[in-house]
């Protein structure tokens, strides 16, 4: 059974730098696209970033320049390297995989991605 299990989150100040980790395991997940989303409290799961099977990527415009998608498919590890976070990006950070091989674009929507982690909390005090 394909699983996710995401690392990394925690505490930090505003400015600060996490690096996330989503650990595949049950099946190689480097023919699919990875995604990271984020979901705030009262807020619904948003977008943060994606990287297809070909590692061509897309972000979120309100992390742009900041995050870092990469994947290492050896590993079976995709990564979000966060940089001069703000309060703003706190949220419950989820990695997900999307097994629809027939799409030319990394999907944006919750309901486009088949198999989620247990996420991982990202706390940014001001």
């Amino acid at each position: 059974q394909a699983q996710l299990v995401e690392s990394g989150g925690g505490l930090v100040q505003a400015g600060d730098s996490l690096r996330l980790s989503c650990h595949g395991s049950g099946r190689t997940f480097s023919p699919y696209t990875m995604g990271w989303f984020r979901q705030a409290p009262g807020k619904e799961r948003e977008f943060v970033a994606g990287i297809s099977w070909s590692t061509s990527k897309s972000y979120d415009k309100s992390v742009e320049g900041r995050f870092t998608i990469s994947r290492d498919t050896a590993e079976n590890v995709v990564y979000l390297q966060m940089n001069n976070l703000k309060p703003e990006d706190t949220a419950v950070y989820y990695c997900a995989a999307d097994f629809n091989r027939l799409r030319n674009y990394v999907p944006a929507r919750p309901k486009e991605y088949d198999v989620w982690g247990q996420g991982t909390q990202v706390t940014v005090s001001s």
